[in-house]
C-alpha cells in the first residue's frame, strides 16, 4: 500500500467545499499530495472509509465528511479543520 494522505468527501457536502481552499494551499506550500475520494457516490471508497474510521475497538470515529486519514501515520481529523491543524496532519506532527 502506498502512504497517502486522504481526505473522504461527498461531492454535495458544503463542509467538503470548505476545505478546498485550505488543502490546495497545503499542497503548493508543502510539496504533498492530497488524495481525494469520494464517498457518497462510490461505494467502494465509502467501504475504505468505514474500514480506516476506526479506533482500537473498532468503534467509528468520525462517521462523516469531510474525513482525513494520514495512512502512513494513522492520524485522522473529521470535518472541517485550521490549515495548521492540516498542516501537522499532513507531516505527521
Amino acid at each position: 500500500m502506498v502512504d497517502r494522505l486522504i481526505e473522504f468527501y461527498g461531492t454535495e457536502c458544503v463542509h467538503c467545499r470548505k476545505m478546498d481552499p485550505l488543502m490546495e494551499r497545503l499542497e503548493r506550500e508543502e510539496r504533498v499530495k492530497i488524495t481525494r475520494l469520494e464517498v457518497w457516490h462510490n461505494s467502494q471508497n465509502a467501504t475504505y472509509m468505514e474500514k480506516v474510521d476506526r479506533d482500537e475497538k473498532g468503534r467509528r470515529f468520525c462517521e462523516g465528511v469531510p474525513f482525513f486519514y494520514n495512512e502512513k501515520t494513522g492520524k485522522k481529523i473529521c470535518g472541517e479543520a485550521s490549515y495548521e491543524k492540516l498542516k501537522k496532519w499532513a507531516l505527521g506532527k
